[in-house]
């Protein structure tokens, strides 16, 4: 029993005798239960190649998605600019669900706001909530900027963004030179990745379409970076930290990373940082743009060469020895800048760390899963590393991706026996961790629910969880790190080895059995 000298945590609290009998004094009263040996057959027949095959059979239904809906990519996607407050048209709760993913992910507040619409809105359309909630948001909140995407609701009824805005001005509700970037960012299609590509190029759309007249590739000498949706605040760091050794003028488009992660010095800042309204203006006259994760920016591929007149150079997410070296070699082709003794030092530590590492990484088989150019970068530093990626998910990733993929497994000895799973749900993941068990899991924090499994049907089938990836709501402050460029690496191969090293001592510390392998030494 608690008494208030002696507070217990929640976890050996719930294992007392009077909570165990008050819970199964409910399960006896209000549920329909089976019988724990029904329960465990079922489980049992879950974990199963019988199993497995009618499960990857399976038509219009999603168990566990590993991507989440387009508005949350918008809402990110927005926050990387200056005194920008994100608004989705859309009903209240979505965009509750926005920001509290964002809250756990980051442990930061998230400013977002919607028209709040309801089943009048649904039937009438929501025109009159977008007149109130852009005059409300821009008095209360005072942006410089508001960015608005939409949800199911919104897209299923048909609501114009363009045709409301322009309404909202018209009516005098907000003043017709303030800026309010749109995008239709539907849920029932593509994913976060999507919904991040389509408010960017509705935000560059909206203040360089019409205003091209004077615009000349090159002339400010900079280099745009588009890094789609990215959630580790380290790379952005990162980039910005290697193109100031190489003394390139960068334009990191879209910047969140002082807004995510605000000081704790009795300031409130409900805007920090990020990129401005007139680097935006500035971006056509660029020598060039660069799409850091190109497998989900093609709506601004598309704009950015058609409308801005710029050659995207056809690249790799920078992850990994081979994929940072060709990234850094094409900064200093189009900018004439060399690549400094600092980082050319540094490719040379990731060198030996990999060295170092590679004997107790090598031949080891990882599943992961996570969105498509993450994927394909982790895949790539586990190939470097002599690792076999086993199972390869990415439940928003598309055909070209997938014989990209497969061409990049094919290349390597250790790919040649991984698996591409388009997609793919983590249901599809787990059957898949029980029939071809790999040695590791690398994904977010929901494949700890794979984890636990594996573990139930015993220690042997058990498959543990590499935190990398979105979102990371089970751990605190790896959100600031980074996976990009050879010091993203090194963080990489360093929590990869380290998991290996872990698991060995687990498995070697048995007393007088397993203990002569456990050593001070690895």
């Amino acid at each position: 029993m608690q008494t208030v000298d002696q507070i217990k945590p929640c976890y050996p609290l719930f294992r007392d005798d009077d909570y165990k009998a008050s819970l199964k004094n409910k399960q006896d009263l209000f549920e329909e239960r089976h019988a724990p040996e029904k329960v465990q057959e079922v489980f049992n027949w879950t974990t199963t190649r019988e199993y497995q095959e009618l499960n990857f059979k399976r038509e219009a239904l999603t168990v566990d998605p590993a991507k989440a809906c387009q508005p949350l990519g918008a809402v990110l996607c927005a926050l990387g600019f200056e005194k920008t407050l994100p608004y989705v048209h859309g009903s209240q709760g979505c965009v509750a669900y926005f920001r509290t993913y964002f809250n756990r992910h980051f442990k930061e507040p998230i400013s977002c706001v919607s028209d709040s619409m309801t089943e009048d809105a649904a039937v009438f359309g929501g025109q009159k909530n977008m007149f109130d909630g852009l005059e409300n948001a821009k008095a209360l909140y005072k942006p410089e900027m508001i960015a608005v995407s939409t949800t199911c609701m919104a897209e299923v009824i048909g609501d114009d963004l363009n045709a409301f805005i322009t309404n909202t001005k018209k009516a005098g509700h907000i003043p017709q030179d303030f800026p309010v970037p749109f995008a239709h960012t539907p849920s029932f299609v593509g994913s976060h990745v999507t919904g991040w590509d389509n408010m960017f190029e509705g935000i560059i759309r909206s203040f360089t379409l019409n205003t091209m007249e004077g615009k000349v590739v090159g002339s400010n000498k900079k280099l745009n970076f588009v890094p789609g949706f990215e959630t580790y605040l380290g790379n952005f760091r990162v980039i910005k930290r290697m193109m100031a050794e190489m003394d390139v003028d960068a334009t990191l488009m879209s910047d969140p990373t002082e807004v995510l992660d605000t000081p704790a010095d009795g300031e409130f800042r409900m805007y920090s940082g990020g990129t401005t309204q007139a680097e935006i203006k500035d971006a056509p006259n660029a020598i060039s743009t660069i799409l850091v994760q190109p497998w989900q920016l093609e709506k601004t591929k598309k704009f950015v060469e058609g409308t801005w007149n710029h050659e995207v150079p056809k690249l790799n997410i920078p992850m990994g020895v081979d994929w940072t070296d060709e990234f850094l070699m094409k900064v200093s082709e189009l900018t004439g800048k060399p690549i400094p003794e600092s980082l050319v030092k540094e490719r040379g530590r990731l060198v030996d760390l990999m060295s170092d590492s590679h004997a107790w990484l090598h031949g080891k088989k990882f599943a992961l899963y996570g969105d498509p150019d993450f994927v394909m970068g982790m895949v790539k530093i586990l190939l470097e590393c002599g690792a076999e990626p086993t199972h390869v998910v990415s439940h928003n990733g598309g055909k070209r991706w997938v014989k990209a993929m497969e061409k990049l497994l094919a290349e390597s000895p250790f790919g040649v026996n991984g698996k591409v799973y388009p997609g793919a749900d983590l249901w599809h993941m787990r059957s898949l961790c029980f029939t071809d068990k790999p040695d590791f899991l690398i994904g977010n924090s929901y494949g700890k629910f794979i984890q636990r499994d594996t573990l139930h049907k015993g220690k042997e089938f058990e498959v543990p969880l590499i935190r990398i990836g979105f979102p990371l709501f089970d751990r605190h402050h790896l959100h600031r790190q980074t996976t990009l460029g050879y010091e993203g690496a090194m963080q990489v191969v360093t929590t990869l080895v380290n998991a290996v090293l872990t698991r060995l001592d687990e498995e070697t510390m048995g007393m007088g059995t397993t203990d002569y392998n456990f050593d001070l030494v690895r």
